[in-house]
């Protein structure tokens, strides 16, 4: 190896150098490409002289320019310089002649810096390579001798000798290869020596070899495939003249028909058959298509069976250039059952009336089916629920007939669902619903929905309120249907009916017009019409019972002792009574009823709070207790009685009690003088209230007798049969008219709740047993009826109601199921009877006289409605003139359209008349018209013909189609002269005909490129129709020259980073052929895979555009080989070369070479920290470049050798203030415009310690509210050490100390790592109100720096004491603590509250408020001083006793109070409080002799309206004929209300009331009525009767004896 040694001297650089300065030669090495890695190049060391000892230290190293790879490598050990990396010559310097590589050999301490050349030796490492792995040629069969086709040349990597040097072709029969040379290169081409033959061989494959001259040798291949091409001379042949297929209707789409083959016997293009529809029409086309390459044929519609069984197509297979031929394909679509019955409705009478007779046709029906034979054949049905069938007709015809009576109110309208199904297999049906009306006759009057209603409203309701609504149905439509209501006029309580309610006549709501009261009246009925507006109207009425319902709105009256009474010592008290002892008895009473009237006895206030006590129901009063000497004579009780309503209302009374064995020892009563006068008074009273009450119970005892005496005697009387009503009657309610029910009197048990005047009750047993079967009704009409029981207005009761119900009248039952009919329809056997019309007459033309032509009756046309209608279609072809009787054309009659190319076109109609149904066949034959021209397939047939076709080639024209036929239809053709073609007409086997286009002289694209010729097609129809088709000839080139490019070798520049799709330049060529002989496309045919990244070619215009990224360091110049071929393979080749410019476009790269990082801060100024190489990739002025850094860092750049720079401190360093640096080292270069980069270096500076602790604040407050939880944090203290790590570590610690005499450690402690403040017990404002405590902050440094701060704590109170009052002490209950003088003023000071509170601040603001006072308005206080004062001057009236309750209330949050009593007494001095007052009159005699008085009146007075009443029931009772029933009627006893209790002797009554019931006939249960009680008033609960039934029962005699069952008194 050899080494040689060169001193290259320095121009134009002056530079600075810190460090040692030498000038050093260029060492330059010599080495071949590919070495192992680790091979040793050379000695570095000993060639440059450096100290081996020092490499290391001196961290020697080689950087390459513009590389980041590392190919090499120094041993620091010895100096060596080896391999590290694969060295590729080619990748590095690619196919320039020398390749040298310039490393750079930098050393540390001091900087110093060598350069390296390495030259790199070229080897024969790469092997000549083909653009291509296979080239393809395609060469005409017909080709000449000669023909030379060019080979693009291979390419080697290696230059010199081991580039590619020769070419060896495979030995053939057909080609030689010559070598060319052009520019700097040489190629091959490829030489027909001799013709080709596609029939004897129709490929070649040919195996060219590029050798190299290297050692060894490497070679190459590529394969050349020739391809032959045919010469078109052979048309397409289809294996059949006539294709024919079956397709079932409805196939799915794509579904395949059948699959056309035809046969070419070229090759290629020539051989390449396509199909299409050479003939098909418009509806054909949207069934079918044909795949162009495989010829089948697929649906692509929907294909129905009914709109057309055959389709026939014709199909025209060509060739690549337009030679043709043609075949026939016949489609049968075979039927589907698909089409389900179709149903018509043809006639209908809607609506029906509901009296129409069983019998009547309502309507006809009509079913067709669109399928054929036994898919057409059609059952017709109908559901089985319905009045209506079915019969049978002419053809698909159907009567609809009724066949039972109809009845709108039960059905009115009906859905008749037909129901058609065919015989398919399987059978398809439809259906189709008729809707078909009633019409209504008004024969339904309205129906109340029940029998009697009830309304229940509580007493004292608000006028206008609603009480209830009647509904009644009228069954009928419309107004017969309308209900209106209205009450029917009556009276209540001796007042019209209207006074009281009010019904909506709409909506039958009944409103309330008055407010009603329980105590004047407790239930009463009315009667409501409900009437439709049919004409005439039917009504109906309704009985509506109105119950009122208590509501607690009086007060409870006490009877004893009287609330007026003011006496003293009413009842005595012996001294010797014991606990429980009876006293004496609060009696009460209540107006209202029910729980309302249940009265509760309660003592409000007594002398001696725990000596009485009162009975809470009973109202008795009793000693709680012995009565002891110690005990006040005088016992005032004050007793509230209250009600159980909701809201409850009471009353209250005041009772007096002396505790004494007599009067005498009542020093008031001594002297009072005893009055004979009224003694007498009150025994002449009693005698006669026991008289009266004596003579009383004698006439009730009479009275009890003669019923039971005339029990023994029941009759039935009947005036003939009675008609019991059949109208629905409430079930639990009695019409008490007289009228449909029973007048009768009977006896039961109630069970009464004490205090209720009324109540409800509950059947213990009836004294009849049995009711008048149901169905046993009386036979009298309701006129009848009523006359038996009299006048309907003479009824006690509200309103009027009849007393039977309409009988309803008999029906005819319907009958549902089958019924038979005997239908008789005039069927005709008639002949069909045909017409023949040409197609496409005028509307309104005539065919034939259709009455004359079927011997019908003029007039029967009309009346009978005549129709024409056509099987399956729903246009209208032809119609029936009524007036004439004419058949007319209706509408357009196109033979093409329903029948196409049939020979024959019949077309069907039905003719219909109804009344009777008949139905004639007729038939219209459409005779065609030449009214359709010839039309061919295309308008334009195009051809393209070869240049070098032979004379007599002929050319398939498809043929012209004409919808008409026979004579109408193509006839002949006729070709348009000219001078290189004639026209023959061929014939196929099977009778089409086709045209074929015979070349008659050669043609010649030079002389004529294309032309156009006019074919027209005439038909045979009168006048004459034709049609034509323009065939547009092209005539096509033959291949016979290659391109040529306008230069051999082109130039071009491109500036590095243009953009992509940038041009580089447009290379041309051209070729004298024609068409795809002369069309030229464009291929790069030797190209790097550098040079493909970075440029496109466009094959069409040949314009090179840029593809990648054009960078001038990589790539200085490319050369690129370009291609034009034309359209059958014939090329040729040119050169371009692109020179790239450089542009400023690289920014300089900063390279960090060493750092010393962290640096202490007390480094002196001067000192070397780092080295930064600066390089840039660009060149010429593009790459000189300056470095520098920003000036507020105490650091600079010192220029070093070559690009290098030395970073130097410039001044003190403090790591508190700056602990690390960000320096940008910027460097530019001298470009235009000028480029830079930055980078930058983080310096940090290391710590030393230097600072303690500080706090953020001098002091530090704390602010904490009494009571807090132990634990809770105060507050944090903070403290900053700028030190780094454990030198700015900070630890918080509390000083020793005391607060209040205890440790400081007792009261806080402190977070040592956060700083934060807690409380270690709670605090209490009213113990101490703050203190001060020290907490030291110390780093964790060496030696550790501290400092100390102070924290005040603050502690708040909290409101958690409640206010004492001092004045008045509240455990005192001493009374008249204070005097107020009877002349106080208002304003007046009488006394004052004293209170404190322990707490501070706005918690110890006190207000002062009165809670509860005797007297509310006589006294105030102060709201903060707590002074008592009058508010008004005293007066007579008030009280002596003043009790005030004063509440004093803090201001804290919450809230605490304290409570004290305060009682004044209104007096001038205490002697004129007395304790006792005089008693003055005994008032008990007086009040004795009053109670006597009322009660004979009342006796007196309830006997003789007794005697009244039983004359009065006696005498209306002979105006009414009583019914006697034989056995009495069962009422059960099971039923209870629901809020009262069955229950013997506890808190009801069980006593025998007398009522007159009115009950309904077949009924078992029923309501009441209360007419009048004999008893109106009720026992004390504590006093029930303690009787079983039994006993009650045997108090009146055997219950078979009763005489109140069953028996009404006769007239």
């Amino acid at each position: 190896m050899k080494t040689t040694r060169r001193i290259i001297r320095w121009h134009g650089v002056f530079c600075f150098f810190v460090l040692m300065q030498n000038a050093h030669g260029d060492l330059t090495y010599s080495v071949q490409e590919e070495l192992k890695r680790g091979s040793v190049i050379g000695n570095v060391a000993k060639d440059l002289g450096l100290e081996l000892g020092r490499l290391s230290t001196r961290k020697i190293r080689l950087k390459m320019e513009g590389a980041d790879k590392d190919l090499f490598g120094i041993y620091t050990r010895n100096g060596d310089l080896f391999v590290t990396g694969r060295i590729d010559r080619e990748e590095h310097c690619g196919e320039k002649p020398n390749c040298v590589l310039i490393f750079d050999l930098l050393l540390e301490n001091p900087l110093e810096l060598h350069r390296l050349s390495l030259q790199i030796q070229d080897i024969n490492d790469n092997e000549p390579i083909f653009p291509k792995d296979i080239i393809k040629l395609e060469i005409r069969e017909s080709t000449a001798k000669g023909a030379k086709y060019r080979i693009n040349a291979a390419h080697d990597a290696d230059i010199g000798q081991n580039t590619v040097q020769s070419y060896i072709l495979q030995q053939n029969p057909n080609f030689v290869l010559n070598i060319q040379t052009s520019p700097g290169r040489k190629y091959g081409e490829l030489v027909l020596d001799k013709e080709l033959d596609r029939e004897e061989q129709q490929e070649l494959k040919i195996i060219l070899t590029a050798v190299d001259g290297g050692s060894p040798r490497r070679s190459g291949t590529v394969v050349i495939h020739v391809t032959v091409l045919d010469a078109n001379d052979n048309a397409p042949v289809f294996t059949e003249a006539v294709y024919t297929a079956r397709l079932p209707e409805n196939s799915p789409l794509k579904t395949a028909v059948i699959t056309v083959s035809a046969a070419d016997a070229d090759d290629g293009i020539n051989g390449e058959v396509t199909y299409e529809f050479s003939r098909l029409s418009d509806q054909s086309q949207t069934l079918f298509s044909l795949d162009s390459k495989t010829g089948e044929i697929i649906v692509t519609g929907n294909i129905d069976y009914e709109e057309r069984s055959k389709y026939e197509v014709f199909i025209e297979a060509k060739d690549g250039y337009g030679l043709s031929s043609e075949a026939k394909v016949i489609i049968d679509i075979s039927d589907v059952n698909d089409n389900a019955p179709v149903i018509d409705i043809t006639s209908l009478s809607n609506p029906t009336p509901e009296n129409v007779s069983p019998g009547t046709e309502v309507g006809i029906i009509n079913v067709q089916d669109r399928d054929s034979e036994n898919n057409r054949q059609v059952r017709c049905s109908i559901q089985q629920n319905v009045p209506f069938k079915l019969v049978p007709s002419i053809k698909n015809y159907y009567s609809l007939v009724t066949t039972g009576q109809l009845d709108r109110e039960l059905v009115s309208d009906y859905n008749i669902t037909i129901t058609a199904t065919d015989e398919g297999s399987p059978p398809l049906s439809s259906s189709k619903t008729v809707q078909l009306s009633v019409a209504d006759i008004n024969d339904n009057p309205p129906v109340f929905e029940e029998q009697s209603y009830s309304a229940h409203v509580s007493e004292n309701n608000k006028p206008g309120s609603t009480l209830c609504s009647v509904s009644a149905r009228d069954p009928d439509w419309r107004q017969n249907g309308t209900v209106i209501y209205s009450l029917l006029p009556g009276e209540v309580n001796g007042a019209s009916v209207s006074s009281y309610l009010s019904v909506n006549g709409d909506t039958g709501v009944i409103h309330a017009v008055r407010s009603f009261d329980y105590e004047q009246f407790r239930s009463f009925k009315v009667h409501v019409m409900a009437r439709d507006n049919g004409s005439p109207p039917l009504s109906s009425n309704v009985t509506v019972s109105v119950f009122i319902s208590d509501v607690n709105d009086n007060s409870p009256q006490i009877l004893y002792p009287a609330p007026e009474g003011s006496s003293f010592m009413t009842e005595l008290v012996p001294k010797a009574a014991h606990g429980g002892s009876l006293v004496s008895k609060v009696i009460a009473v209540d107006a209202d009823s029910g729980q309302n009237a249940w009265l509760s006895y309660h003592i409000v206030k007594a002398t001696d709070p725990g000596l009485f006590t009162i009975g809470l129901h009973s109202g008795e009063i009793r000693t709680q207790r012995d009565i002891s000497e110690s005990d006040s004579m005088k016992q005032n009780l004050i007793v509230a009685v209250k009600d159980n309503g909701q809201p409850s209302l009471s009353a209250t009374c005041a009772m007096y009690l002396l505790i004494s064995d007599n009067l005498a020892e009542v020093p008031e009563l001594k002297d009072i003088y005893y009055d004979e006068k009224n003694s007498k008074l009150t025994s002449y009273l009693i005698i006669a209230l026991v008289s009266v009450s004596t003579f009383f119970l004698t006439f009730i005892i009479i009275i009890l007798g003669v019923r039971f005496c005339r029990r023994r005697k029941p009759r039935l009387l009947f005036d003939g049969a009675v008609a019991i009503p059949g109208a629905y009657l409430p079930p639990n309610y009695a019409d008490v008219d007289g009228t449909g029910t029973l007048c009768s009197a009977y006896n039961y048990d109630a069970y009464l709740t004490t205090g209720s005047r009324t109540s409800d009750f509950k059947f213990v047993s009836s004294y009849n047993d049995n009711t008048l079967p149901a169905d046993q009704t009386l036979k009298k009409s309701a006129t009848e009826f009523a006359d038996v029981f009299g006048d309907s207005d003479a009824s006690p009761e509200v309103g009027i109601c009849p007393c039977g119900m309409m009988a309803h009248e008999g029906r005819f039952p319907e009958i549902y199921g089958r019924v038979l009919f005997v239908f008789f329809v005039v069927h005709c056997t008639r002949g069909e009877l045909t017409y023949s019309v040409q197609e496409e007459l005028k509307p309104g033309s005539v065919i034939g006289n259709i009455a004359r032509d079927l011997g019908l009756e003029s007039q029967g046309i009309h009346a009978r409605k005549a129709r024409v209608e056509m099987e399956g279609s729903e246009e209208e072809y032809i119609r029936v003139d009524l007036r004439n009787r004419d058949l007319l054309v209706a509408g357009r009659i196109d033979r093409e359209e329903h029948c196409g190319q049939k020979p024959t076109c019949v077309l069907k109609f039905d003719l219909l008349l109804e009344n009777p149904l008949e139905l004639h066949r007729l038939s219209l034959q459409v005779q065609d018209i030449n009214d359709n021209s010839p039309i061919f397939q295309k308008d334009t047939v195009k051809l393209e013909i070869s240049e070098s076709a032979d004379k007599g080639a002929r050319y398939r024209i498809n043929a012209a189609h004409d919808v008409d036929i026979g004579q109408n239809g193509v006839q002949s053709y006729i070709l348009q002269k000219n001078t290189h073609f004639v026209f023959n007409i061929q014939t196929t086997s099977a009778g089409n005909k086709f045209g074929e286009l015979v070349l008659d002289k050669e043609l010649d694209r030079e002389e004529q490129q294309e032309m156009e010729l006019l074919l027209t097609a005439v038909d045979g129809g009168s006048p004459r129709r034709s049609g034509t088709v323009v065939i547009h000839v092209t005539v096509l080139d033959a291949n016979d020259n290659a391109p040529v490019f306008t230069e051999a070798v082109y130039t071009a520049r491109l500036p590095e980073n243009s953009l992509l799709k940038t041009p580089v330049i447009t290379v041309s060529a051209t070729d004298a052929d024609d068409g795809i002989n002369g069309e030229v496309t464009y291929e790069f045919s030797r190209l790097s895979d550098k040079s493909e990244k970075l440029f496109s070619l466009d094959e069409k215009t040949g314009q090179i555009t840029v593809a990648g990224e054009i960078d001038y360091e990589e790539g200085s110049k490319y050369e690129l080989m370009i291609e034009a071929k034309d359209g059958y393979g014939l090329s040729s080749e040119a050169k371009l070369i692109i020179d790239i410019t450089d542009i400023n476009d690289n920014a300089p790269v900063i390279h960090l070479k060493s750092l010393s990082n962290p640096i202490p801060e007390n480094v002196s100024p001067g000192t070397e920290v780092g080295i930064i190489n600066v390089q840039d990739r660009d060149s010429g002025n593009n790459r000189q470049v300056r470095c520098s850094i920003q000036h507020n860092v105490p650091f600079k750049l010192v220029p070093s050798i070559k690009n290098y720079y030395s970073l130097v401190t410039t001044g003190q360093l403090d790591r508190e203030l700056v602990s690390d640096y960000n320096i940008t080292i910027t460097a530019t270069d001298e470009g235009s415009p000028p480029l830079s980069s930055s980078k930058t270096v983080q310096l940090s500076v290391a710590d030393i310690n230097d600072n303690p602790p500080v706090f953020e604040e001098q002091s530090y407050s704390a602010h904490v509210s009494e009571n807090n939880k132990p634990g809770s944090t105060l507050c944090s203290v903070s403290a900053r050490d700028p030190d780094w790590r454990q030198n700015g570590t900070v630890i918080y610690s509390l000083l020793p100390g005391e607060v209040n005499g205890a440790s400081v450690s007792s009261y806080l402690s402190v977070n040592g790592d956060t700083g934060v403040i807690h409380a270690v017990r709670s605090f209490d404002y009213e113990q101490f109100r703050s203190f001060k405590v020290h907490v030291m902050a110390r780093d964790n440094g060496s030696p550790p720096l501290s400092s100390n701060v102070t924290v005040s704590v603050f502690i708040s109170d909290v409101n958690d004491n409640s206010p004492q009052i001092l004045y008045p002490a509240p455990e005192g209950s001493s009374f008249m603590t204070e005097l107020v003088p009877k002349a106080a003023h208002g304003g007046s000071l009488v006394s004052k509250v004293i209170a404190v509170d322990a707490d501070s601040g706005q918690n110890a603001w006190l207000s002062y408020h009165i809670v509860k006072a005797t007297d509310p308005g006589l006294f105030t206080i102060g709201l903060h001083s707590g002074e008592i004062r009058t508010q008004r001057d005293i007066s007579e009236s008030d009280s002596m006793k003043q009790n005030l309750i004063v509440a004093v209330k803090d201001n804290g949050q919450p809230s605490l109070s304290a409570t004290c009593s305060m009682y004044l007494l209104i007096s001038d001095n205490l002697a004129e409080v007395p304790e006792l007052k005089d008693i003055s009159y005994d008032e008990k005699n007086s009040k004795l002799t009053s109670y006597l008085i009322i009660a004979l009146v009342s006796v007196s007075t309830f006997f003789l309206t007794f005697i009244i009443i039983i004359l009065g029931v006696r005498f209306c009772r002979r105006r009414k004929p009583r019914l006697l029933f034989d056995g009495a009627v069962a009422i059960p006893g099971a039923y209870l209300p629901p809020n009262y209790a069955d229950v013997d002797g506890t808190g009801t009554l069980r006593s025998a009331y007398n009522y007159d019931a009115y009950l309904t006939t077949g009924s078992r249960t029923s309501d009441f009525k209360f007419v009048s009680s004999y008893n109106d008033n009720t026992l004390p609960a504590d006093q029930t009767l303690k009787k079983s039934p039994t006993e009650f029962a045997d108090m009146f005699g055997d219950h078979d004896a009763s005489p109140e069952v069953g028996i009404c008194p006769a007239t």
